[in-house]
């Protein structure tokens, strides 16, 4: 049984003065002035899903567990229901379950700290990366629980419930129930959601389905990680990269299923050569990316040029240049291409109306990754 979200979140006491970004905000109330805006990326080391664990370090954490009772094939736990079908062995978006021949449960769990200064927004895009989940694995949400680490000692909450009305808000339009939560009393704010969806069994999207002949289609554009670093370091908003982290991947999703499509993955904080790597080395093939057939954000290459790039995306880059090909492409262009990325867009072997086709797959040649 879920508790409430803020059932284990005691009041928040005295504001301590002279305590970080938030020191002005009792003397601003004493002098009945509204209090400065909080800038919520102040009080975070990274940013949405370029926080994440670099991707080899994690798989060599998880490489352990692989094959565990937590690949499918493998021996399920003694009295298990279902059949696992979906697991750790490839590092798909979501695990999934068939219980019964033509019903499967898809479960996944995703949080990060704030992208964005403003609460509801950073909301609206936690919960979106979520339930993109399990969109990427063929899946319709069905019910989600929230995921909330908040500093109740520096930040009020008032602020929190605005960032749970935001993930409120994106999941309602999903079709999705929101029930409840968990919460911590955490140094850093954190928040996404744990989400439970269903989705049939004999037509799924997952990554070792990649073929050679298949075009790669790419539904959001790139560039969100560039200006996400640069709207942490300055203040200033990009509407246009708000508005693509908040859009559901749901519509997708379902031209995917309905075009026949098979094998897909959302572009998240890997990047698009991150990710794109998982899938060509989970279907044994080769990847070719048309470069000039990317498409990237309003203002992505300025950010690029004045330096906004995170870590998350130079780790990002480091750990796919020994599987890259990058034929005559600088530094700058496979910093865009390897972009920590918060909730983007599906990439599909396949076509989808709207999605532009970014490249193909190709028989196994080298490296899994290659640009021209």
């Amino acid at each position: 049984m879920s508790e409430s979200v803020t059932s284990t979140v005691p009041p928040e006491p005295e504001p301590e003065r002279g305590r970080g970004p938030d020191r002005e905000r009792e003397p601003d109330r004493e002098r009945g002035r509204e209090p400065e805006r909080v800038r919520l990326t102040a009080y975070a080391h990274g940013g949405g899903c370029a926080c994440k664990i670099p991707p080899g370090e994690l798989e060599s954490v998880v490489a352990a567990l692989t094959g565990r009772s937590t690949g499918a094939g493998s021996s399920p736990p003694p009295g298990a229901a279902g059949e696992l079908l979906v697991g750790l062995d490839d590092g798909d978006d979501a695990a999934v379950v068939r219980v019964d021949g033509g019903r499967a449960v898809v479960a996944t769990a995703d949080f990060f700290t704030p992208v964005l200064d403003d609460p509801y927004d950073w909301g609206r895009v936690a919960a979106a990366n979520a339930l993109s989940d399990v969109y990427a694995v063929g899946g319709e949400p069905l019910v989600a629980v929230n995921l909330l680490g908040w500093p109740r000692g520096r930040l009020p909450l008032e602020l929190a419930a605005e960032v749970l009305r935001g993930g409120l808000d994106v999941a309602r339009p999903a079709g999705c129930h929101v029930a409840g939560g968990h919460s911590v009393d955490d140094p850093e704010p954190k928040y996404g959601m744990a989400v439970t969806g269903l989705a049939d069994p004999a037509r799924l999207l997952r990554l070792d389905a990649a073929r050679p002949g298949l075009p790669l289609s790419l539904s959001k554009p790139l560039g969100v990680g560039v200006l996400n670093a640069r709207h942490k370091a300055t203040g200033e908003v990009f509407e246009q990269a708000v508005a693509v982290m908040t859009a559901l991947n749901r519509d997708a999703s379902r031209a995917a299923l309905a075009a026949g499509v098979e094998c897909a993955t959302d572009v998240t904080g890997f990047g698009l050569l991150g990710h794109l790597y998982k899938l060509a080395r989970a279907g044994r093939v080769t990847a070719v990316v048309d470069v000039a057939a990317v498409p990237y954000l309003d203002g992505a290459r300025e950010a690029l040029r004045d330096g906004y790039v995170s870590g998350g995306t130079r780790r990002n880059l480091d750990w796919v240049r020994p599987r890259l090909d990058p034929g005559r492409f600088g530094e700058e262009e496979l910093l865009l291409l390897a972009d920590a990325q918060t909730s983007g867009g599906l990439l599909v072997a396949g076509e989808i109306p709207g999605a532009p086709v970014v490249g193909e797959l190709v028989p196994f040649e080298g490296p899994h990754l290659r640009l021209r």
